[in-house]
């Protein structure tokens, strides 16, 4: 049965604690950094950077609010990047966790149509053209234990378990915070493994937060295509 995360922003206070975690736990090198008059910290993310906390200032309802967003790879039901890869064993899904997993053979790929495959905007490419992103802490997981994020969180934002209960804790934490926020809502949970519950316009924490509708029909049918095509191939090899 698949994995997956549940992230409450509600809950989230920016600590970036998870953001190192991911960074210690993968060896990941640090990054030189300016300021840039903002609390987010490098400015995005990067070949060395699979996991990133943003942050944006708002005015809502007349009180100037901050949203924080821990953003990372979605390991989507459908990857739009292991569709695009095709049959290469660059990228595969591993079918005990559904995490969706890079190689050092992604060097092999067209990086470009990799990465704008991708609906969240997440793949980041190195000079040498590896492709890297949030890989679940797959080895962690096999092994019983949580992803370094969310054995890091101290106020519970980051939750991993299997799908299912992820879902019911997300739909539980939902009709909690709809109390208080009666526009609150969970992202994309039909098509993604990393679920985030967001209080406003997803627009407001992050432009990728959401994968745009277009984006998503188009990915739908292309999958949905391929899938009809496969007991075809080995005709069409002929």
């Amino acid at each position: 049965m698949a994995k997956a995360f549940f992230i409450d922003t509600t809950l989230c206070t920016a600590c970036r604690g998870c953001q190192v975690a991911c960074k210690q736990w993968h060896d990941l090198p640090a990054e030189i950094t300016t300021n840039r008059g903002t609390f987010q910290n490098p400015a995005d993310l990067t070949f060395s950077t699979y996991k990133l906390v943003r942050m944006t200032e708002e005015v809502i309802d007349k009180k100037l609010t901050w949203l924080f967003f821990p953003d990372q790879c979605r390991h989507c039901i459908e990857a739009p990047c292991l569709e695009t890869a095709e049959n290469s064993d660059a990228i595969y899904r591993d079918e005990d966790t559904g995490a969706i997993l890079y190689t050092i053979k992604t060097k092999e790929l067209d990086a470009e149509s990799i990465i704008s495959s991708c609906p969240y905007n997440i793949p980041r490419k190195a000079e040498d053209g590896t492709i890297s992103k949030c890989d679940m802490c797959n080895d962690r997981v096999h092994n019983g234990l949580k992803p370094a994020c969310v054995a890091t969180c101290p106020t519970g934002t980051m939750n991993f378990g299997e799908r299912e209960e992820m879902l019911a804790l997300g739909e539980k934490r939902l009709a909690e915070v709809k109390e208080k926020f009666p526009n609150a809502s969970l992202l994309d949970t039909d098509e993604v493994n990393v679920i985030y519950l967001v209080t406003h316009d997803s627009r407001l924490y992050h432009e990728y937060a959401m994968a745009p509708q277009s984006r998503k029909s188009g990915i739908s049918r292309k999958v949905a295509l391929r899938k009809m095509m496969k007991p075809f191939a080995s005709l069409m090899r002929v």
